[in-house]
């Protein structure tokens, strides 16, 4: 956590309160406040790690919540000039344009993306999972999940996350037409895991990785 991340809540907040009176917030940084059957659910900086040294791949990340359906999500990232968003029945965009997962049906032919944290917590199926795919890479936090809605990546997978690192990715995966669930099979983004995929491997990756724990 740094001091730009409480910022950036901050001004979150004092917007939502101005153009969206009555409306909740959660946020990674100040936690849940108001109205919580309508709620924004807010990370100021998606890969605080990222951004303290430099490294330009970290975004905002805010959605809006409605009686439990998240229906709403942005993933903005301004050191990489590009900014992603969705809404329930009205699609996924990037920079303007709609943006669509793959087609692609064999592991074998897919690009992973997997965290370090999958690695503690599932390291015997994650290494399987890596060893079937045709490419592998640590893409990390929101951005592994853009680049399977924008069908670069087929499955991206991480664990030990927070509703706010999964709430506005869920829905820009799911407007692109992917799958997101924890590694449970559970489409929820509170589940404390995520694997967002193009929908056609999905199942692959979940009988792979499901029901270990600590290997």
């Amino acid at each position: 956590m740094t001091e730009t991340d409480r910022a950036v809540e901050d001004a979150l907040r004092e917007r939502i309160a101005r153009e969206r009176p009555g409306e909740g917030v959660l946020g990674e940084e100040r936690g849940p406040e108001g109205d919580a059957s309508t709620r924004w659910i807010v990370d100021p900086i998606d890969g605080t790690k990222n951004y303290a040294r430099g490294i330009p791949l970290w975004a905002t990340l805010i959605a809006l919540e409605r009686e439990g359906e998240l229906v709403l999500g942005v993933a903005s990232a301004p050191a990489l000039g590009r900014r992603w968003w969705a809404a329930r029945g009205a699609g996924a965009f990037a920079a303007g344009a709609p943006i669509r997962v793959s087609r692609i049906d064999r592991l074998d032919e897919a690009v992973v993306s997997y965290t370090t944290s999958l690695l503690r917590s599932h390291a015997g199926p994650a290494l399987e999972l890596v060893g079937r795919a045709w490419h592998a890479r640590t893409f990390s936090d929101f951005w592994q999940h853009m680049l399977v809605a924008e069908g670069a990546v087929e499955v991206a997978v991480e664990s030990a996350v927070s509703l706010w690192d999964l709430a506005a990715v869920q829905v820009i995966v799911e407007e692109a037409g992917g799958r997101f669930t924890d590694l449970s099979g559970a489409a929820r983004a509170d589940g404390g895991s995520a694997v967002s995929s193009n929908g056609l491997v999905h199942e692959q990756v979940l009988q792979l990785l499901r029901g270990s724990t600590a290997e």
